[in-house]
């Protein structure tokens, strides 16, 4: 009898599993959420705009795109990225150090802290380009943010203030939010 118990729980639970298994490769995708399918338009219309500005010849004359002010901008994203896994590599080593449990934890939540500040300027840089500007340059760095956002045109005051609002609600605990102009060509 408790063979017979034993089996019929056995192939209940292999039935259980090839059901789920099933189930799991024949279900739809799941839907991006609203951030990633923001990053993506920002991305395509990015791309669309590099394309489009990209060095042009006119009557033996090459015409300066954005691209050169693009590079800019990346080189100070690059930067920015370097100075912080330099500064998640010296967390890194202190945790390997012996030290008690709560100041690893410490450590970990400075650690995290970074992650989740790249993650938010990321985040808010997409949402300014999606705002109709060239480009933006987002940096937190102790409760400041300083965006520079990229135009063809001067954004005026109330432009400023959405900008100002879009990052104080991305980035709460922030006392200090300066947005700058840096024309496009």
């Amino acid at each position: 009898m408790l063979l017979k118990k034993q089996t019929v729980w056995l192939l209940t639970m292999l039935s259980l599993v090839v059901v789920l298994s099933v189930y799991y490769i024949t279900s739809p995708e799941q839907k991006k959420s609203d951030i990633a399918a923001v990053e993506e338009k920002a991305k395509d219309k990015v791309e669309k705009k590099q394309a489009k500005s990209e060095a042009k010849t006119t009557d033996e004359k090459t015409v300066v795109s954005t691209v050169a002010g693009d590079a800019e901008f990346e080189g100070l994203r690059m930067k920015l990225d370097e100075m912080r896994d330099k500064q998640k590599e010296e967390l890194t080593l202190q945790m390997a150090s012996n030290l008690p449990a709560d100041q690893k934890s410490k450590i970990k939540d400075q650690m995290d802290k970074l992650t989740e500040t790249a993650r938010k300027e990321g985040i808010l840089e997409t949402m300014i380009k999606t705002m109709g500007y060239d480009d933006a340059l987002v940096r937190a760095e102790d409760g400041k943010v300083r965006v520079t956002v990229k135009a063809k045109k001067k954004p005026s005051a109330k432009e400023a203030n959405k900008i100002i609002l879009e990052v104080r609600k991305e980035i709460e605990d922030t006392n200090f939010v300066a947005v700058t102009y840096q024309p496009s060509k």
